[in-house]
């Protein structure tokens, strides 16, 4: 194929794409300065945290009681473009598909010329090579980095007829339908999650859940994690992991990895001891390995089940109390040995709320699995469908 043309095209159409530039496209202007930082105002402004997901967040919008010139109100199908901020933010994009709101400062406006299909350009500049040339002309400061707005108005695109943009622009547009569908699905199925979680464990300072299953009556009693499974840590460093290993190879990331020599047997619970991720849980069967601060549960004298929704219902409170926080958050084993948890004293209680919630978890993997095939897909459309 030619370099000025894509590697995936819809049939009936063959001519090579244009080579221009971003200016040529689109008019670039800046925002009007506000207060953007109020809560509530009569006026609604775009801010540098209102990109959010490649969508404009209305949550996230600020506020002005002064009213800006109308020349600032934002039309439908204008692109808001992240120029100053830090490097893993410059480049980002918003498609605006809400009306009534006005352009703030700190973000960019491209505002389409004729012959160009908004929903084209917007998922061009997602693709890696906008990004990355986004990343490398940015210049660097103390707190943020910006691109100079001239040097933004040469950025190369290539760009077919503006039938073959509609086309490209409508295929992606559905893609990302689908997969905001799912997104909301997923969260939905998390905050469902959060609302169980609150009613379906006692209170502090109460003995019985606001909800329950039906012909259990009896008080829950308080245990401490270390007194009902015995905790202990893996051994080894977080890159011991074997591509095609033989076991699971729990880190304190979300991704489970493989390696080839195994040193518990489940069925146990692994948490994670630090990173980004800490607390993070996984239900760890057969054998397996852990990191060295990565936490191995064992010899479970409750519910398993049960104990892995308990204490995600309680250690992230515990967390946020108490970890030793330095350049990597991180807890240590008397936060786990010294947890407090809510237990019914009925081992069948134990068991229905345990299915339950590992139902809900499965149905929540299920969600997460489906959307991230989704997005790879629309990665490896992005690759294809552009130049």
């Amino acid at each position: 194929m030619s370099k000025k043309s894509p590697q995936l095209r819809f049939k009936g159409f063959t001519d090579a794409w244009e080579e221009l530039k971003l200016g040529d496209a689109v008019s670039i202007s800046s925002g009007v300065t506000g207060d953007a930082a109020l809560q509530d105002g009569k006026y609604r402004l775009t801010r540098i945290e209102s990109i959010s997901q490649g969508m404009l967040n209305v949550a996230r919008l600020g506020f002005t009681n002064e009213k800006p010139d109308q020349k600032y109100l934002l039309n439908l199908g204008d692109i808001l473009y992240s120029n100053i901020n830090s490097l893993s933010h410059i480049g980002k994009v918003a498609l605006v598909d809400t009306t009534g709101i006005y352009h703030g400062i700190n973000l960019l406006r491209f505002q389409m010329r004729n012959g160009v299909d908004s929903e084209f350009l917007f998922q061009r500049l997602n693709t890696m090579p906008m990004k990355n040339w986004a990343v490398s002309h940015a210049n660097p400061a103390v707190s943020q980095a910006s691109i100079n707005q001239t040097e933004l108005s040469k950025q190369p695109i290539s760009s077919p007829t503006l039938t073959e943009q509609q086309q490209i622009g409508n295929f992606f547009k559905e893609i990302d339908n689908i997969i905001g569908l799912h997104q909301r699905k997923l969260d939905l199925l998390k905050e469902q999650k959060k609302g169980y979680l609150q009613k379906m464990f006692p209170k502090a300072g109460e003995k019985i859940p606001e909800l329950r299953f039906e012909g259990f009556a009896d008080d829950w009693e308080e245990r401490k994690l270390g007194d009902i499974t015995k905790i202990s840590t893996g051994k080894l460093d977080a890159n011991a992991m074997v591509e095609n290993g033989k076991y699971d190879f729990y880190t304190s990331g979300i991704k489970k990895y493989r390696i080839d020599v195994a040193a518990f047997e489940g069925p146990s619970i692994t948490i994670a001891g630090n990173g980004a991720t800490v607390g993070y849980m996984h239900l760890a069967d057969n054998k397996f390995n852990a990191y060295q601060r990565t936490y191995v549960l064992q010899e479970f004298l409750v519910d398993r089940s049960f104990i892995f929704s308990e204490i995600g219902n309680k250690l992230p409170k515990k967390i946020k109390q108490e970890a030793r926080t330095g350049n990597i958050p991180y807890i240590v084993m008397d936060m786990l040995t010294e947890l407090k948890l809510s237990i019914p004293q009925n081992n069948s209680e134990q068991q229905k709320i345990g299915s339950f919630f590992k139902q809900l978890d499965d149905t929540i993997d299920l969600h997460q699995r489906k959307l991230d095939l989704f997005k790879e897909q629309k990665k490896g459309f992005l690759q294809k469908m552009f130049v």
